[in-house]
C-alpha cells in the first residue's frame, strides 16, 4: 500500500491558496481537492473560510470569468453556462450575474457566426439530416431553441 501525504492545516492552507491563484475556483473544486488531500471536515471549513477571507476563493468572480471564458472559448449558449454552473454549486444570483458579462451584441453576433459556419461545414446532402446534425450542434452548445430554428430557416 503506498502511504498518502499529509498535510498540516497551514500547509494545506499554503498549497490550496497557490491552487486558487492559478486559477479562479468554484467551492466545490476546493473542497474536492480537500478531500482528496484527506483533510478532516474542520479542516476544510477551517481553509475554504481563511481562502474567503483572504479573497483567494469568490463565487461571483468564478462565475463571471467562468461565462466569459467558456462563450469567447468554447461558444457555449446561455442554457450550457447555466447547467455547467449550477453543476459547480453556484448560486442562482451569481449565475443571473455572470450571464450579464456577454452582452446582447456580442450574444447575437457569436451565434450567428458559428450557426453559418457550422452550416457551411455540413456535408450532408439528405437535408433533413443536415438540419439535425445543424440543431443538434446548437442545442448541444446550450443555443436557445427560438434561435436556432430561426436561423434554420434563413439558412435553408
Amino acid at each position: 500500500m503506498i502511504p498518502h501525504k499529509t498535510y498540516t492545516v497551514d500547509e494545506a492552507k499554503k498549497k490550496l491558496e497557490s491552487y486558487c491563484a492559478y486559477q479562479e475556483r468554484c467551492h466545490k473544486e476546493v473542497r474536492q481537492k480537500l478531500k482528496e488531500m484527506k483533510m478532516i471536515p474542520e479542516a476544510i471549513d477551517v481553509i475554504i473560510v481563511h481562502l474567503l477571507e483572504h479573497n483567494f476563493l469568490n463565487e461571483e468572480r468564478f462565475a463571471k470569468t467562468f461565462v466569459r471564458g467558456k462563450f469567447k472559448i468554447k461558444k457555449w449558449g446561455r442554457y450550457r453556462l447555466t447547467s455547467e454552473l449550477k453543476q459547480k454549486g453556484i448560486s442562482k444570483v451569481n449565475i443571473n450575474q455572470a450571464l450579464k458579462e456577454i452582452s446582447e451584441s456580442d450574444y447575437n453576433e457569436v451565434f450567428h457566426a458559428l450557426a453559418e459556419k457550422r452550416w457551411n461545414s455540413l456535408k450532408e446532402t439528405n437535408i433533413l439530416k443536415k438540419k439535425r446534425q445543424f440543431i443538434d450542434y446548437l442545442a448541444y452548445r446550450g443555443w436557445e431553441s427560438h434561435l436556432i430554428y430561426e436561423k434554420l430557416g434563413e439558412l435553408s
